[in-house]
This record gives C-alpha cells, structure tokens and sequence, in this order.
C-alpha cells in the first residue's frame, strides 16, 4: 500500500509541515524507520532521535511540536496532530488491516442441531458448536473454540484459539476474545456446614456488550443468578479475574492480574491498574483510577485517584509514603525527646 502524506492527514485530522505529496509506504519505529516509512513522537524524551531517524515523515503531537527547539529541519516532514498515539493507531490499521476473506466450515469442525449460522464466516478446524448456537455474519472462530449450548456470538467478532464460551453466554459485535479465556465458568459459590463445604449452582449467564476486547486466559464468571456484565468498549488485559455477577460499565480498562470478587458493581471509564484486587459487594464510581497493587474494600465514590494496600486517596498515600521514608529518622527523634523529658522530670 502507498498513500500519500496529505491523504493520511485527512484520515487522522492533522496538518502537514512540508510536503503532503510524499509517498509513504509503511509504518515503524522512530530508532527503525527507513525511506518510505511513517514514524511518531509521543513523548519530548525522543525528539533528539528526529534528527536521527531515516523516516520520510514524522506524526508528532502538537505540544510536542510547540516546545521542540525552532531549528528549521527541512529534511523532515512532519504530520501535526493533537493525539499522536491516536493518528499513529489509525495509520497502522490502515497499513496492516487486510480485507476480510471468509474461509467457511470447515469439515473437521463439530455444529450441533439447531445453530444459526451468519453469512460469510471463519470456522475453522476442530470447533466445537453445541446445539442451537448462533453465530453472526463475518465472525471469526480459530481451531479449538468450544461455544455451549445456546450461546450467541455477534458480527464481525474474532475468537482465537482454544477460548470457551459456555452454555447461555451472550457475546456482542465486534468483541475479540483472545486464546486460552474462558466465559461462563461457574462463579466460586459455596456455603459451610459442618465443617464443609457445599456448592451452590451457578444458573446465571454472562452478557459481553459490543466493542469489548478480552485478553489471553482470562476467566468470566456466570452469575449465582441473573447476569454477569462487561459493559461495551471495555478493555480487558491477560489474566484477569471477574467474579460471578459483576457488573462493569462502559470504556473502561482492566490491566493484567486484576481481580474483581462477587457482586462488585465497577462504573464507566473505571481504570483498574495491573493485579489491584477488588472486594466482594462494593461499587466503584465512575472516572475512578485504582493504582496498580492497590487492594480495594469498601466503596469509592466517582472522579477520584486511590491506591495503596488498604485503598485511600491517593494523595493520602502519597503523603504517607514520605512520612515512611523518614520513619528511622523521626523515631531517633522521639528517643531524644523521651530522654530529654525524662530529666526535666528528674529536676
């Protein structure tokens, strides 16, 4: 593919600094980049690699820009945007995104009685469909994929190698679902008596709203009852836990190693930093950020930044986290003082 540089800026809604003529032939690194290639700065800390780098055209943010030394360097020209990581993601899709071809059945894949299968679809060796799944148009299933009895997979999603999908599970549009996830597993439910322990049955499901992607070997859990539900635009890491009847809004971000308990309600662009564990029965509010390793236990309202072990504000663990640098120091301190009263008292 070759586009043209002012083609690219229309795509991304940037402006061009020089020629919008040149031809760019693929994307890459800064340090990497040939003749021909598109590159981007997305932090100050690399703008001494612009005059090192071999690209024919640079997408750089337009703060970056702004405080960038005013030496004139016809040799580059650059694509000005406001997000460069957005524009350098549009322009890599473009250049890497290849037509879809469907492949159709294949003849070693098992379909149960009943399935609804969509027009132009990906099913490939050793599926396994049970009875009366249905399957959208131009969905993708990778060799290994189980889906259970009557669960519904929606357009245009891609299912990698060796996910299942269990019984009643409801996946929407567009969702990616990569290798080794499992959905619709029974939720850990158990009740004591007797100094054992009895299982409770798992009956509910699991719904996954459109524009989800789930990373590699992820578990979702089915609800005790009702629904487990990962809101739509939502972005899920590897190996991430979501417990039975959890609720997750839209657009928000699970990282690697997170745990989620049972009947936790997470709000709208919630982002949860790698392995915070979150408790059973509490509601996160929207726009709320968890720091990585943070241990959440009780709810947390809307708009705020926490962290720490026992998760406080933010701010507040900062502050504590100074004080305990200088624990040493102020425990000599308060040796000093007890000493100190300890002979007035004696006068």
């Amino acid at each position: 593919m070759i586009k043209r540089l002012k083609e690219l800026a229309t795509l991304v809604g940037g402006s061009v600094i020089g020629n919008g003529e040149v031809e760019i032939r693929g994307i890459s690194g800064i340090r990497e980049a040939e003749d021909g290639d598109i590159t981007f700065i997305a932090n100050p800390r690399y703008l001494p690699d612009l005059e090192k780098t071999r690209a024919t055209a640079v997408i750089i943010g337009e703060k970056i820009l702004d405080s960038r030394p005013k030496t004139p360097d016809s040799r580059l020209t650059l694509l000005s945007v406001k997000n460069p990581y957005l524009a350098f993601s549009k322009i890599l899709e473009l250049f890497s995104k290849r037509p879809y071809e469907p492949t159709g059945i294949s003849d070693k894949a098992l379909i149960g009685e009943g399935c609804i299968l969509g027009k132009h679809i990906s099913v490939h060796p050793y599926v396994v469909l049970e009875e009366g799944v249905g399957i959208g148009d131009r969905v993708t299933l990778f060799p290994g994929v189980y889906i259970g009895k009557g669960s519904e997979i929606g357009k245009d999603s891609i299912i990698y190698p060796n996910v299942s999908i269990r019984e009643n599970i409801k996946i929407g549009n567009r969702v990616i679902i990569h290798s080794g996830t499992v959905i619709g597993s029974d939720g850990f439910g158990f009740v004591e008596e007797g100094g054992r322990y009895h299982k409770i049955p798992q009956i509910g499901s699991v719904i996954i709203e459109d524009d989800v992607e789930i990373g590699a070997n992820c578990t979702i859990d089915r609800a005790t009852l009702g629904t487990t539900i990962v809101g739509k635009g939502t972005k899920i890491d590897n190996l991430v836990h979501i417990a039975h009847n959890v609720r997750i809004g839209e657009d928000s971000i699970i990282v690697a190693q997170v745990g989620i308990s049972g009947s936790t309600e997470i709000g709208k662009h919630v982002i949860l930093a790698g392995q915070a564990g979150i408790a059973d029965h509490i509601k996160i509010g929207d726009n709320v950020t968890v720091i990585g390793q943070s241990g959440v236990r009780h709810d947390v309202e809307p708009n705020q930044v926490i962290s720490g072990t026992l998760a406080i504000p933010h701010k507040d663990w900062l502050k504590a986290q100074a004080i305990f640098a200088r624990l040493p120091e102020l425990k000599k301190k308060v040796l000093e003082l007890e000493e100190r009263i300890k002979r007035l008292e004696g006068i």
